[in-house]
């Protein structure tokens, strides 16, 4: 466990104001226990249906009070270390699985191996489990995912005559390629890729042609290998951009969000984005938009891809592990998983939740996204220490740089392999 100076000095004066104040571990003085439960949830009917399940746990447990924190995904992890640092992280804490190897490694976060109830480690499948566990042990519950999609004009794509893709007949890179070449013309583009943080996309959507990129060997240490695999995704995106001039070349730094606008303008025929993006379109769409929802392409192993759920862990230093693990169950039973879900436009973990009519629905087409569930897997950083690095100092001007044109495949490989390497051989010491 990492030392931490500042827990040692703050602890002993929070332990001297409890006994002044009467309070122990075991709650407040009239005996009840308060758990502080920070939600990231942001999207107006997340964080009503977070507050809902809130209120209804309160109402049925007297003697276990849970309160709501508002957090913020902008700057959980730096608020999250503050607060571990300063011994008053709240007891229950929303966060994505991507973001935990450090804590968990840390010390910060409980081990939930034998916290949480049989129901709910067999309701979640291994694969989801595999994005929170770290060395033995489990430090998230993964709760809600979602896969990249594509979000198309259909009305385009039927003009145009080209074979829609299914999660059933999805189309390959190759096709994609030459699909997107077909759609475009007149200052108009196939595909709009809004790739202003590159890394976890190319990972992620690299994994349906094999690649892994991270190499872990039998003595534990990770490698950075940039294999055939590995190239497939992302030079499928630079030859759309540089070569077939089928891809906006403008939107490569931009977010999800700021493609939206050229999308219902008609200037691209579709564009990649997280599969929650469908409530900002149904929002923003101009009456009469006709959208619909592809998978992505899929490569040599099918329509796999990484995905970072977003997870429920448990401070190491709270005092109520127990209570907050009997909250996190109630939190995630299938019903209330499934309004988790449908609050934030996601996917929920949970096999029996995944069986909800309400999630087959051809409506905003939740059928097609939850037909990839089965597909997606722990992303490849997942438990990487030294990734957030590698990340923003090699990984990130690589890859803007080999999309925007200025640097090729050798080089890209190169610079993510030997520089790479060099900054993950810091964190393996």
């Amino acid at each position: 466990m990492r030392t931490r100076l500042l827990t040692a000095l703050v602890l002993p004066m929070a332990l001297l104001l409890a006994g002044c104040s009467g309070d122990d571990d075991s709650g407040g003085s009239d005996g009840r226990i308060t758990l502080r439960f920070q939600s990231l949830a942001w999207q107006e009917e997340s964080v009503e249906v977070n507050q809902e399940l809130v209120k209804e746990w309160n109402a049925t447990h007297p003697d276990v009070k849970v309160e709501y924190v508002q957090g913020s995904w902008d700057s959980v992890h730096d608020q999250l270390l503050t607060s571990f640092e300063g011994g008053e992280a709240p007891d229950i804490i929303h966060d994505a699985s991507d973001d935990l190897a450090d804590f968990a490694y840390g010390g910060y976060l409980a081990d939930l191996t034998d916290l949480l109830p049989e129901r709910l480690k067999s309701d979640i499948p291994q694969r989801s489990w595999e994005t929170a566990t770290f060395g033995d042990g489990i430090y998230g519950v993964p709760f809600l995912q979602e896969p990249r999609v594509l979000i198309a004009n259909a009305k385009w794509l039927k003009e145009a005559g080209v074979r829609v893709p299914t999660p059933e007949q999805p189309w390959s890179w190759a096709e994609f390629r030459k699909v997107t070449e077909q759609l475009s013309g007149d200052g108009k583009y196939g595909v709009a890729w809004p790739l202003k943080e590159p890394v976890s996309a190319s990972l992620n959507l690299s994994l349906s042609a094999g690649g892994q990129l991270f190499h872990r060997g039998a003595d534990g240490r990770v490698t950075v290998r940039f294999e055939r695999g590995d190239e497939v995704m992302p030079r499928t995106v630079h030859d759309q951009v540089n070569a077939d001039r089928s891809a906006s070349p403008t939107t490569l730094g931009s977010g999800g969000s700021d493609t939206l606008p050229g999308f219902f303008g008609g200037r691209y025929a579709m564009v990649p984005l997280g599969f929650s993006y469908r409530q900002q379109i149904v929002q923003q769409a101009p009456k009469g938009f006709d959208w619909q929802v592809l998978p992505a392409p899929a490569g040599a192993d099918g329509l796999t891809q990484g995905v970072s759920p977003q997870t429920l862990s448990i401070a190491e230093d709270s005092p109520h592990q127990r209570e907050a693990a009997e909250f996190i169950d109630f939190l995630l039973r299938p019903e209330n998983m499934v309004r988790l879900a449908l609050g934030d436009w996601m996917l929920p973990t949970g096999t029996e939740a995944l069986k909800d009519p309400a999630l087959h629905t051809t409506e905003n087409d939740w059928a097609t996204g939850t037909a990839l569930a089965a597909h997606l897997r722990s992303a490849p950083a997942q438990s990487v220490r030294g990734y957030p690095e590698w990340k923003d100092k090699v990984a990130t001007p690589a890859f803007q740089e080999y999309y925007s044109g200025a640097i090729g495949l050798g080089e890209l490989r190169e610079r993510l392999e030997d520089d790479g390497n060099l900054v993950l051989a810091r964190y393996q010491r």
